[in-house]
Parts: structure tokens; sequence; C-alpha cells
């Protein structure tokens, strides 16, 4: 759906995007991380067409950015953290006019508002002028606007800022409904909703992408923990003479009869082979299996590791 390559783009003397490149399938969330000044509200720009980059190329759904940047606008829905909208309009007429903006035909506007009402729930307001929205409000009417055209490319920047706990919930849903017929782009600073919604994450560090991971695999870890009742003492050393085992951490464990591990494994080594060698142990030991399963990470933790790195190669 989008290939980027080599996009650089610069203010200036300041380079706020250097050789960046990615590609995003159909159909995935994607969530586009930064600290602040990270270069993600320059490449959500850049990939709408609003600004133009100084080096590489952009291609969505099979079109050239550089050349038929129009066609592309047609199947996009942006939606900027400021969105710029008329305070004295009705929700009504503020949405008839992004429609008309998109082209889209005038047998169709009526319909076309109503479905992004309904998407956004926004139907007990829609008579309203936008002044009298509260900040979540305009919000919701900031991702029906993005809605219109039924776009196959949608990007978010910060959607739920001022959302409260039911409309954010409710937003959720919203993206994964949305990602059975659209490409979706998500840039927040709330890592909950990144791992409630998104299933890759791309990662900017001044300018430069330093991670592209889906998110499954950035919470893994080569390791295992288990959880035995108190069998033989000798399990810590029957562990560690397995092949795919690299280190055996016994954890404290305030439970009586119970005894816990970390279990590093090789880098190469099947999981599914090594748990079934743990399993043997346990038996061989006389302890009883209460719990045998891959350690995650939170992705909070991941953020901070990738942003950090970075940091310090540049430090050096």
């Amino acid at each position: 759906m989008i290939e980027v390559r080599h996009l650089t783009r610069r203010y200036g003397k300041n380079t706020a995007v250097s050789n960046v490149s990615f590609a995003i399938k159909p159909n995935e969330v994607v969530g586009l991380l930064g600290h602040n000044g990270a270069g993600k509200t320059t490449i959500m720009k850049m990939l709408s067409g609003y600004l133009e980059p100084n080096a590489g190329s952009i291609h969505i759904a099979g079109l050239d950015m550089a050349t038929e940047s129009r066609q592309i606008q047609q199947l996009l829905g942006y939606l900027p953290e400021n969105l710029p909208i008329y305070p004295e309009m009705l929700l009504a007429d503020y949405l008839e006019y992004a429609a008309t903006l998109k082209r889209i035909p005038p047998k169709e506007r009526m319909m076309a508002v109503r479905d992004v009402v309904l998407a956004a729930d926004l139907e007990d307001r829609i008579l309203e002028p936008i002044d009298t929205l509260s900040r979540g409000m305009r919000q919701r009417l900031g991702v029906a606007q993005a809605l219109l055209g039924k776009p196959r490319l949608i990007i978010f920047d910060e959607p739920t800022n001022g959302l409260d706990p039911e409309q954010t919930d409710h937003m959720r849903r919203l993206i994964k409904q949305l990602a059975r017929r659209a490409t979706i782009i998500l840039s927040t600073h709330i890592m909950q909703e990144v791992e409630a919604v998104c299933d890759r994450v791309l990662i900017l560090n001044s300018g430069k992408l330093v991670l592209d991971e889906t998110l499954q695999n950035l919470c893994c870890t080569s390791a295992l923990r288990l959880r035995v009742c108190d069998g033989n003492p000798s399990l810590a050393s029957y562990l560690g003479r397995l092949p795919q085992i690299t280190k055996v951490v016994r954890e404290a464990n305030s439970e009586a009869n119970q005894l816990s591990f970390t279990l590093n494994l090789h880098e190469n080594s099947d999981p599914d082979t090594a748990s079934n060698n743990i399993t043997q142990c346990v038996v061989k030991a006389g302890a009883r299996l209460y719990e045998l399963k891959p350690l995650q990470r939170d992705f909070e933790s991941v953020f901070r590791e990738a942003s950090a790195q970075e940091s310090l190669a540049h430090a050096g």
C-alpha cells in the first residue's frame, strides 16, 4: 500500500527527516512513534502531500506522490493534531463542506456525512455550532472528516487527544473496524494505545528510523518463565544441561512449596523443542509443572530502549 524510500526533509540547516525508508501493507495498523521533534509530523505531512521531500520518494497504492498527489489525496483521510475548523459553522455544514473539498459527488454527500457522523458517534450534536463543542467532541469531529469518502489510507495524529476514557475506548474500537478496509498510520504518545490497536511500530529518533518491527516480535524475549511445585533440588542442574538453555536464574517466590525460574534460551533455539525438554526435566525431578510461558516485555520499555540506543550512538 505504501512504499517510502530514502525520504529526507530539511528546514534550512535543520534536517527533520533523514534517509527514512519503510513499506506498509494493506490493512496494517502502524504506530509512528518518537519523542517530540523526532520527525513524525513531518513524515505525516509528506505522506499527505502537504510537504514535499527534499529527497526520496513516496508511492501510495501504486501512485507516485511527486506526480500524482491529487489522485493520492482522493484516497487519503488525515486527522492532524490541530485540525483547522470554523467555530461558527454547524457540524453538519462543516462536514458537508469537507465532503465538497474531497470531491464527493453531490448525490452521495448526504449519505457520506451520515456514515461518518454515526462512526464518530456525533448524531446527537449534528446541528450544533462547532464553538459549543468540548475539546473531545471537536476531536471526534476531526475523525469524522478524516473518514469522509471511505479512504484507503487514514493518518491519525494523536486521535484520542482530549477524549475521556469511554470516548478513547470507542476510538480504539473504531480504528480496529476501519482496518478491515483501510491502512492506518497512527501517531501517539500513549503506549497503551499502541499496544491496543497497532500491528507494527516505526520508531523515529532525531529524524532517523531506529526501529521497524511487529508489536508481537518486539515484546517477545528469548526467555521462558517456569513455575513448579517444590521437587528435587537438582531441577536447576537438570535444566542447565539442556542444549537450548544458556542461563538458569532462580527467582524469589513467597509461595510455599513452589520454585520459579527464568530460563534464557540460545538465540536460534526452537521454543517448542525447549519447552518439551524442560517439561521432561520437571517430570524427571519429580516436580509438578504449574506454569511455562514466554517472558514478555512491556512496550514502553521497548520504546525507551530503542530511543536510548540511538541517543548513545549519537553521543559516541
